[in-house]
């Protein structure tokens, strides 16, 4: 009976000293994942300020904004996955496997990012241009990693894929200085 005993404080002295190690982990990760956030957030502001004092076009600007964001964020969830005990190494080998069978999944997104990319190397349009594409046309609202957003004439927000954009005709009718309009009137 006392062995009994014995082996059930051994067992509990375990299970608390478990649960310890756990509670030590788990509190690392939480202030790992705060101390990101704010730092991501400093590091959005600082980046955001940066571009703002150089002067960067607004394209630009928001595109490398959401750029940071999403690598800083997945920076984080590593370091917060690494503070909870998982092996970093491994679970980067998974994370680059899956990135491979999601990347293959998601082939649009990834001609979706490079067309984004082109856009803002040759600059075809900038936000604030009124421009004619994939059937539908408005003003540039704002460029973002995988799509360009548009304001038409009647207020409607449309999300056209930047790799559409890229590989496919835009008219950009802020790009001259003058316009010729042509009316057909009949007269009796």
């Amino acid at each position: 009976n006392a062995d009994g005993l014995d082996k059930l404080s051994l067992i509990t002295q375990q299970l608390i000293d478990f649960g310890i190690r756990a509670g030590e982990r788990i509190l690392i990760a939480v202030i790992v994942f705060i101390v990101g956030r704010f730092l991501i957030s400093m590091l959005n502001k600082f980046v955001g300020r940066l571009m703002d004092k150089r002067k960067v076009d607004i394209s630009i600007k928001t595109f490398v904004k959401s750029l940071v964001n999403i690598t800083l964020t997945v920076l984080l969830i590593i370091s917060v996955v690494g503070a909870l005990g998982v092996e970093t190494t491994s679970f980067a080998a998974l994370l680059a496997s899956a990135g491979v069978a999601v990347g293959m999944a998601l082939s649009g997104n990834l001609q979706n990012f490079a067309g984004g990319l082109i856009v803002l190397l040759f600059k075809p349009y900038k936000v604030g241009d009124w421009i004619e594409s994939q059937g539908v046309s408005g003003t540039v609202k704002e460029i973002q990693i995988f799509h360009t957003i548009l304001t038409t004439a009647d207020n409607k927000v449309i999300y056209v894929p930047n790799g559409a954009m890229s590989s496919g005709v835009v008219t950009n009718y802020s790009n001259q200085v003058t316009r010729r309009v042509e009316w057909i009137v009949g007269v009796d």
